[in-house]
């Protein structure tokens, strides 16, 4: 039940006014991805052994920088015909953990398919400030565009795709405004996937994710998507898994509905089955909703 708090004057007052309703407690509830499921290691072993069996069967470009810091480096395993769409892939952890060593699982699925994928890197909070990590995912899509035809993409055709944290990052990486500056076009990106993305950031400096995130209100509407929608862009799958907390599964539809109400093509897609964890897992499966759905927006799928 949602608790009630008195005022000085006696009236009572909804602590939930913080967001969406929920009392502290219960929004720091909502966001607590791990506590939804027994074990997220098992997931995050996953990650790391699935992607490093794909580094040791595919032709891979690791380490790949894009820019001066140790941490700004791509793994990218190239399609096997030019001009081929591009999956760029940005991995989650809350902005505090993993790496590209965790985020290259899908790639067997789609350079099989006829894909480029390219996993990236990023600092990790609290040493670096999210303004950081958004301005260096920036950078790498900006490299991507300029170098990315040497590994059979096309940039014209670069789709972004991230869980989590990385749904965030797609986020801000279709927010307009900043291209131009990298030597973008205005649309840089010829669709996205979303899973499980924290696209609205205002009910983080209430909950326990703000230990590493530092925002305050107006660092959390800066970084928040739904707050920079594009006025042009291509077709948006917005994600998560069905067994999420109502607060990660309505972020995403939200965003869904916000992209629909600019004129831009969205769906919203809940994966049966699935939790925050292993629904970006189902990349991985060729036969899978998830996989078939990116596929067919990315021209490689029927």
């Amino acid at each position: 039940m949602r608790s009630k708090a008195s005022t000085p004057d006696g009236a009572r007052q909804d602590p939930a006014a913080l967001y969406q309703g929920y009392s502290a407690a219960e929004l720091d509830r909502q966001y607590n991805a791990r506590a939804t499921v027994p074990d997220a290691t098992v997931y995050l072993r996953a990650y790391a052994e699935q992607s490093a069996a794909a580094r040791a069967a595919l032709p891979c470009h690791c380490g790949v920088a894009y820019g001066g810091h140790v941490d700004e480096q791509l793994d990218i395993f190239p399609a096997p015909k030019p001009g081929s769409p591009v999956l760029l892939y940005i991995h989650g952890g809350y902005w505090r953990a993993l790496s590209k060593d965790d985020s290259s699982f899908m790639a067997a699925t789609f350079t099989a398919a006829g894909a480029t994928v390219v996993a990236v890197n990023y600092s990790l909070a609290p040493g670096v400030t999210l303004d950081r990590i958004v301005d260096q995912n920036r950078r790498a899509l900006a490299w991507v565009h300029r170098h990315i035809a040497q590994y059979n993409g096309d940039a014209g055709k670069v789709y972004l795709c991230g869980s989590s944290a990385g749904g965030h990052l797609v986020g801000m990486l279709l927010a307009p405004g900043w291209q131009q500056a990298h030597g973008l076009p205005a649309v840089a990106a010829a669709g996205a996937c979303p899973v499980s993305g924290l696209m609205d950031l205002a009910p983080i400096p209430a909950t326990h994710i703000n230990e590493w995130c530092r925002l305050d209100a107006a660092a959390a509407r800066r970084l928040s998507p739904i707050h920079h929608l594009p006025d042009q862009g291509g077709p948006l799958l917005a994600c998560v898994g069905a067994t999420e907390t109502a607060e990660f599964r309505r972020q995403s539809r939200s965003y869904a509905d916000a992209w629909r109400a600019k004129g831009l093509p969205a769906e919203y897609l809940e994966v049966p089955g699935t939790n925050h964890f292993d629904v970006v897992l189902e990349l991985a499966k060729a036969e899978s909703q998830l996989t078939r759905t990116l596929l067919r927006m990315m021209g490689l799928g029927s």
